[in-house]
C-alpha cells in the first residue's frame, strides 16, 4: 500500500494540547466492524466488556528522558535517553548544530558530564561519569519527555498525568497513552465484574513518533522496542479463550508485545526487542479486542489499526472522530476496536 493512503486532514484545534480537567472523563469512540459508531464516554467502558474477559495493559513508566546542556567546546545539545544500556551508559538521540563526535565531552543541568562512545545508527552511546545511576540521573535532572505534536514544555501536572496509574517499570520515552484514561474507581469496577485484568511491559521508543518516510510502506523500516510477556499472562490469556471469552489489549503497545510473542502461531512466554510492523493483511493470533487512541496521519499506528478493523472502516472512524470534533493522540480521547476477523 502506499503512504498517502494512511492520510486524512486533521484540523489542528483537535489535537489535544493539555490532558481532559479529570481523568478518565474522556470520550470513547465505540466501533466495532458491522455495526453503527456510538460515541460513548470512557467511564462506560464497564458497558462493553464481559465478566471473563481479559483485559491487558501496557505497565511500563515513562522517564524523565531529555536532557539539556552543551558541549565542552560551547555548542547547545539536547539528548533524548532512548534506552538505558547499564548503570552509566545509555544510548540517546541528539540534537545540536553539530553532531558530537566520539571522545566529545558533553555537560547536562546538574553539572551532569557524558562522554558519547560511539554511534550506532541514529544513536549516540552516551557513557556518565558519575557514582549515580543514569536512572537517578535522570529522575534529578531530566524533563519529561512530551511528544512532538504537543507545542508547550511539560509542567507539574504532565509528571501526573502523562503516566498511567499503574506505571511501574521505567523504560519508555512516550505514555502508552490508552492507558491515560483508566482510573483506580474504573479498574475498580472492571475487577468487580469479573473481567480479569493483566499487564505486559513494553518500553516505548521515539521511533513511535517517527514519521513513515516511503512511499511504499512495505519498504519502511520499524523500529525496535523492549517488550516481556510473562508465564502467568500467557496461562490468563489460554485459559479466557478456552473459555470463549475475549482478549482485550489497551493499546497498541499491548499489540504489538504479545503479537511479537506469538509469532510462532502460539503465544509464548519471553523477553526481547521487537520490530513487528503490523499492516493490512496481517493475522492477528491473541487480540479480539482494542482500545486506543487516535493517531497520527502515515502513522505505522495507523496502519496496525486499519489491519486490525478493515482499511476502509478506519477511515470511517476517523472521518466520523473529526466531524464529531474528538481530539486527538496522547492527550485526546479514546476509541473502542473488534478485530475485524471476528465479526
Amino acid at each position: 500500500m502506499h503512504i498517502n493512503d494512511f492520510d486524512f486532514d486533521l484540523p489542528a484545534e483537535l489535537i489535544a494540547q493539555h490532558p481532559p480537567a479529570e481523568r478518565g472523563s474522556s470520550r470513547l469512540l465505540v466501533a466495532l466492524p458491522g455495526q453503527q459508531l456510538v460515541d460513548s464516554q470512557f467511564n462506560q467502558l464497564t458497558d462493553y466488556i464481559a465478566s471473563g474477559d481479559v483485559l491487558v495493559f501496557n505497565n511500563t513508566r515513562v522517564m524523565k528522558a531529555r536532557l539539556f546542556g552543551h558541549k565542552i567546546s560551547g555548542g547547545q545539545i539536547e539528548a533524548l535517553i532512548e534506552r538505558v544500556v547499564d548503570a552509566h551508559t545509555a544510548l540517546a538521540h541528539i540534537r545540536s548544530s553539530k553532531a558530537p563526535k566520539p571522545g566529545s565531552k558533553l555537560i547536562f543541568q546538574g553539572n551532569i558530564q557524558a562522554e558519547m562512545l560511539e554511534r550506532q545508527g541514529e544513536l549516540f552511546v552516551l557513557r556518565f561519569d558519575s557514582e549515580e545511576t543514569v536512572w537517578a540521573l535522570l529522575e534529578a535532572h531530566g524533563h519529561l519527555p512530551l511528544p512532538p505534536y504537543i507545542t508547550r514544555s511539560a509542567d507539574d501536572n504532565d509528571d501526573e498525568r502523562y503516566q498511567t496509574v499503574y506505571a511501574k517499570y521505567q523504560g519508555a520515552i512516550a505514555a502508552p497513552t490508552a492507558g491515560l484514561h483508566f482510573t483506580e474507581t474504573l479498574l475498580q469496577q472492571l475487577h468487580a465484574k469479573g473481567v480479569h485484568l493483566t499487564e505486559v511491559t513494553l518500553h516505548v521508543g521515539a521511533g513511535t513518533f517517527q514519521p513513515v518516510r516511503v512511499e511504499n510502506i512495505a519498504e519502511h523500516h520499524m523500529h525496535s522496542e523492549w517488550y516481556e510477556v510473562s508465564p502467568q499472562v500467557v496461562a490468563e490469556i489460554e485459559a479466557a479463550k478456552k473459555r470463549g471469552n475475549k482478549i482485550w489489549a489497551v493499546g497498541t503497545t499491548v499489540v504489538r508485545a504479545l503479537e511479537s510473542a506469538a509469532r510462532s502461531g502460539s503465544l509464548q512466554a519471553g523477553q526481547g526487542d521487537t520490530n513487528i510492523f503490523i499492516t493490512p493483511g496481517y493475522q492477528f493470533n491473541v487480540i479480539d479486542q482494542m482500545i486506543t487512541n487516535f493517531h497520527l496521519p502515515k502513522s505505522t499506528l495507523l496502519m496496525l489499526v486499519s489491519a486490525f478493523s478493515g482499511y476502509h472502516q478506519i477511515r470511517q472512524v476517523y472521518q466520523h472522530a473529526v466531524a464529531q470534533q474528538y481530539h486527538f493522540f496522547s492527550y485526546g480521547d479514546a476509541m473502542l476496536l473488534g478485530n475485524i476477523t471476528k465479526y
